[in-house]
């Protein structure tokens, strides 16, 4: 994601005709869901789930999760992580415009999810990220941007560093921090029975990051979260990690 100048200024217009009722949660729909998932299908589907790193969560304020991205299943195991029975809030998710179709997209809407294309992310969809940012919410977008199922960390694309430097341009103290999440399946490719660990790592604060250049910023931020995500993967056993 490279944000022009044009861009920037897009981003930060007050006469936006985009509003963040496109990330609403729908109050009936995650009651349901929330406890149907985390009571219910993933202590079924999967033998263990082990979560480590959930006082790195911050209760308030804007903050970023940034997930390795290995299954579908990574869409209900991190709100299990890091959602309401951890942290009292609901998530708001960034998700690739393939994802949003059929059934899965009418949850993922209804559950606080929004589209962007990954290649060409339009300025209506970065525009609602600040915005939710802006407003405290806890937002979630795979920094690889697609789904990896080899348990290496994939270079990250730059957009989510620009996107949460540009929010914390945009008002003074907002406060934006980045948590890098590991998750990691056992075997690799998930299947019934099989094992998962969810590892939450130290939060980045975005504001330590602004020193000028948006583009070496946000290239440093990067650096760093990618490096953050490397050392919760290796807190994974290697011969825990067998292909299936």
């Amino acid at each position: 994601m490279t944000l022009s100048k044009t861009c920037t200024q897009s981003l930060t217009s007050s006469s936006s005709s985009v509003t963040t009722a496109q990330a609403h949660c729908s109050p009936w729909l995650t009651s349901l869901v929330y406890p149907l998932g985390c009571d219910l299908v993933l202590p079924s589907y999967f033998d263990r789930i082990t979560i480590t790193g959930q006082e790195h969560l911050p209760k308030t304020g804007p903050v970023l999760l940034a997930p390795t991205h290995r299954s579908r299943w990574d869409a209900l195991l991190v709100p299990y992580a890091t959602g309401r029975r951890a942290t009292g809030r609901d998530l708001r998710f960034m998700v690739t415009a393939s994802e949003m179709g059929g059934i899965q997209g009418w949850f993922i809407r209804r559950l606080g999810g929004f589209s962007v294309n990954v290649d060409r992310p339009s300025i209506a969809s970065l525009r609602l990220g600040v915005e939710l940012l802006q407003q405290g919410n806890m937002l979630v977008i795979f920094p690889e941007g697609g789904i990896f199922r080899d348990g290496d960390v994939h270079p990250l694309r730059p957009g989510l560093a620009r996107l949460a430097l540009q929010a914390e341009a945009s008002q003074p103290n907002l406060g934006v921090q980045i948590v890098p999440i590991s998750l990691n399946y056992q075997p690799l490719i998930p299947r019934w029975g099989c094992q998962v660990d969810i590892h939450i790592g130290r939060s980045l604060k975005v504001e330590n990051y602004r020193q000028g250049s948006t583009k070496h910023d946000a290239q440093r931020l990067t650096n760093d979260l990618k490096s953050s995500l490397l050392r919760l993967e290796q807190s994974t056993q290697p011969q825990e990690r067998v292909l299936a």
